[in-house]
């Protein structure tokens, strides 16, 4: 199953964002190496959110991921939700629907 974790980011995300990234990607693509994390990334025009894809059987990942990630610690992320993806159309459709 896919699941989206939204980020809701502070208005000074921008500004305040190079002192944690290192440690934030470094989370991120750890993520991406056990296969959990499948994409990532801010939304543009405006910076305001932020989408990351995970696959596994339950939210608990993503919950996990968000709980443990330096921007949410360091209120970077003012708000974030994790809402299930059904995907039904491509290669790694979790419910491929023909």
């Amino acid at each position: 199953m896919h699941y989206l974790l939204i980020y809701d980011v502070a208005s000074d995300y921008l500004e305040r964002r190079a002192e944690f990234r290192g440690a934030h990607l470094k989370h991120a693509w750890a993520a991406a190496e056990r296969g959990e994390l499948q994409l990532g990334g801010a939304l543009a025009d405006p910076v305001d959110m932020a989408v990351l894809l995970f696959e596994g059987d339950s939210p608990a990942v993503a919950e996990s991921f968000a709980q443990a990630d330096p921007y949410v610690l360091n209120g970077l992320v003012k708000t974030w939700r994790v809402r299930q993806w059904t995907t039904v159309v491509g290669e790694r459709a979790a419910t491929p629907v023909r």
